[in-house]
């Protein structure tokens, strides 16, 4: 028959024990491992610090001193605490040149000749301005001089570029009236009365006269004449009628453009950098040359040139003959 299990053959087998744990040798000083260094907490080890809080008013006598004490001063690496050397020693003493007490004394010397200068620049400074009365002049009725007002003009600096021709810059720019004439004008020359090839000045709305034959429309090969001498230039200007109703008309001017010897009308010198009007008949005159130049249109009466011009030629047949 079946027997009931008896009470050791109903309790579970006991469990076998772990191997005892090897215990862990003490950590190497100076070992950087990461398992060898202690943890922050305080529990972990009996020689870790516990942070205290900080009381207020115990600060140390020697820390109060070192917060109340100002910054030290920051020197620079060439400062030093010597004292500057004296000028003279033996290491300034000039070396085959005057002593020090001479070149004290000519500085001294220049110096005084120096405020002398400047004193009679003062003295004769003020004389001008302060209408001080000065030799052969009267005192201060004379008004003072009036200040030179600023010139806002055109220096012609800017056109350079835009007004070069044949790389000549061109000391003239024409204006905005400037037009052709439908009038037929000619120029007349005449060198010591004798006649010479008859010029046409209708096809441009205006002429360069001068001794450069680069840029110059009408040639004046005279030396007292400039390279850029004269404008000869056709405006468009108003004018009033007869019956007192305005209009407009394209008329003939001269320029002189600032020659050193000077463009002559009917005999007489003109300004420079200054319109003037000419008219028919009008004789014109470049510098020293002996050429002279009237100005006539197609309608005009030419019979004085003509008769003039047959007169030469008869005395030039009876020469010949």
């Amino acid at each position: 028959r079946d027997r009931s299990p008896t009470k050791r053959e109903r309790s579970p087998p006991k469990r076998e024990r772990s191997p005892p744990k090897k215990e862990r040798s003490p950590p190497r000083r100076g070992s950087r491992s990461p398992r060898n260094q202690r943890g922050g907490s305080p529990h972990r080890g009996g020689d870790a610090r516990i942070k205290r809080p900080h009381r207020a008013g115990a600060v140390g006598a020697e820390d109060q001193r070192v917060r109340s004490d100002p910054p030290p001063e920051r020197r620079s690496r060439w400062e030093t605490d010597r004292p500057p050397r004296e000028r003279g020693g033996r290491w300034d003493a000039p070396r085959g040149g005057p002593a020090p007490q001479e070149q004290q004394e000519e500085r001294q010397q220049h110096d005084e000749r120096r405020r002398e200068a400047r004193a009679r620049r003062e003295e004769q400074e003020g004389a001008g301005a302060f209408g001080v009365p000065q030799e052969g002049g009267e005192g201060g009725d004379d008004p003072p001089p009036d200040k030179e007002k600023p010139d806002f003009g055109l220096s012609g600096a800017l056109t350079e570029d835009t007004n070069t021709f044949r790389g000549v810059v061109i000391k003239y720019n024409e204006p905005p009236e400037a037009r052709i004439p439908k009038r037929r004008w000619r120029l007349y020359p005449f060198k010591n009365d004798e006649p010479l090839p008859v010029m046409y000045v209708h096809r441009q709305s205006a002429y360069l006269l001068g001794r450069d034959r680069k840029i110059a429309d009408i040639s004046i090969d005279h030396p007292s004449c400039s390279k850029q001498h004269a404008i000869f230039q056709y405006r468009l200007v108003e004018y009033t009628r007869l019956d007192g109703t305005p209009g407009r008309r394209v008329k003939p001017y001269l320029l002189d453009l600032g020659s050193g010897n000077g463009t002559y009308l009917n005999n007489q010198r003109i300004e420079g950098q200054r319109y003037y009007e000419l008219k028919e008949k009008d004789v014109l005159k470049f510098g020293f040359s002996s050429r002279e130049y009237v100005l006539l249109h197609e309608f005009s009466d030419t019979a004085e040139v003509d008769a003039q011009t047959a007169g030469e030629e008869d005395e030039d047949d009876g020469l010949d003959e």
